[in-house]
């Protein structure tokens, strides 16, 4: 028996019901329905992490580049992690953090920077500074709102802007100026749109660091336009040379700033992701509302082990920190005698030598650099436009380690310089 004809449409319905479509319907919904969200689409990927793609691939190379201490988390702050465990402290915190903790923040904040808050209402842990500075923006941006922020900075700066729907808004700093920012730059930038200003000072990756003069012209800017200050510390117990000066602390600051600090670069605790955030109540109270819905808490390992690092890491924090100032003075003093012009960074673990005078890219001089003398280094123009002609160059590496790489730097840059004067001729 001849089974009757099956119509298009009842075979539509039938896919529909079976939960698949035909290829040509398929097509038609991938081209109509684009995956991605435009904003994300627009979000380049991050020119330290292209960069190392290619030294993944290399065998012998020695790295300058990962911006993480070499020095092993402190003994001290790994037990107090291990007892932690032992004890069964494995459940949820508040979303704010851990009471404890909030207090040992504000009472290292009080006396490091002169800065003081209310644990309970003005403090707020998060998971590493990355994700502070991500609720930071996300809690104060209305779309279109312009956030000023100095280049060369740090790679994520920009994109976070652009993921909260904020417009970024670069200032460059230079090298005469040892990479402080000027008032006067940023005073050009503002705008009617403009709602925050974005700190990061000692700076990676050029070491740069503000005097407290430059940080009270740039305070007095921020009082008479209206604008919120975001500023991140994450370097400043790595301030080498002079005292290091928190732009909240100056007269009428704090009400309009908001702090933020970690543990990952002073304690060499990158791998516990633990940062904090502390200011204004309302602003705190809007982040806080971010968190509980996205990461709900910060590890409580991971504050149990910050809580050690407060209460009796300052001796591990200070001997790295003379490691670091003497890998600096060797770094810089060679970098200026191969032809890298150099300032000295007062503060961080990088340095910034300039490449100008070769005629490369700063890309193309790390390429090869990598490739003829397995020494990797990051592009600065992977820190914005404004970081071409330079390389970011991270002495968190053994001493031994720092004299083979200058030695081989030395080696390719005599070479470039031989291939520029003879091509000159």
């Amino acid at each position: 028996m001849t089974q009757p004809a099956t119509s298009s449409a009842t075979m539509n319905h039938s896919n529909q019901r079976s939960g698949t479509l035909d290829s040509g319907e398929a097509m038609a919904a991938a081209k109509s329905v684009p995956l991605i969200a435009d904003h994300v689409q627009q979000i380049p990927r991050s020119g330290i992490r292209d960069f190392f793609e290619l030294v993944q691939n290399a065998k012998g190379v020695i790295s300058l580049g990962v911006g993480e201490p070499d020095f092993v988390t402190p003994w001290r702050i790994r037990e107090a992690t291990i007892y932690a465990l032992e004890k069964g402290k494995t459940t949820y915190t508040s979303n704010l953090g851990l009471l404890s903790l909030r207090k040992a923040i504000c009472e290292y904040v009080l006396k490091s920077y002169g800065l003081e808050y209310d644990p309970t209402s003005q403090t707020l842990v998060s998971v590493g500074v990355s994700e502070a500075l991500d609720l930071a923006l996300r809690a104060v941006l209305n779309p279109g709102d312009e956030v000023i922020y100095h280049e060369p900075c740090y790679v994520s700066y920009s994109p976070s802007i652009a993921l909260a729907h904020g417009k970024p808004v670069a200032v460059g700093c230079r090298a005469e100026d040892k990479f402080a920012v000027r008032a006067s730059e940023i005073e050009k930038a503002i705008t009617p749109k403009t709602k925050v200003l974005l700190l990061n000072f000692p700076t990676n990756p050029t070491g740069g660091t503000m005097s407290h003069e430059e940080l009270e012209s740039i305070a007095a800017l921020v009082r008479k336009h209206g604008i919120w200050v975001i500023t991140d510390e994450i370097y400043s117990e790595l301030t080498f040379e002079g005292e290091h000066t928190s732009i909240a602390s100056l007269p009428g600051m704090i009400e309009r700033t908001l702090f933020l600090h970690g543990f990952s670069k002073a304690f060499a605790m990158t791998g516990f992701r633990i940062g904090y955030a502390c200011g204004p109540k309302d602003w705190i109270e809007a982040m806080m509302r971010i968190h509980q819905y996205s990461m709900l808490c910060a590890s409580i390992i991971a504050q149990e082990a910050a809580l050690e690092a407060l209460k009796n890491g300052h001796q591990d924090m200070l001997a790295m920190k003379e490691e670091y100032q003497r890998r600096r003075d060797f770094v810089v003093r060679s970098f200026n005698e191969m032809g890298l012009d150099c300032h000295s960074p007062r503060g961080s673990f990088y340095a910034f030598p300039g490449i100008q005078r070769f005629g490369l890219s700063s890309k193309e001089f790390a390429i090869r650099l990598l490739e003829k003398e397995n020494i990797a280094c990051v592009p600065g123009s992977a820190f914005g436009p404004n970081g071409e002609g330079f390389l970011r160059c991270c002495f968190a590496t053994s001493f031994k380690e720092l004299q083979i790489a200058v030695e081989r730097m030395a080696r390719f840059a005599q070479e470039l310089e031989s291939n520029r004067t003879g091509n000159q001729r």
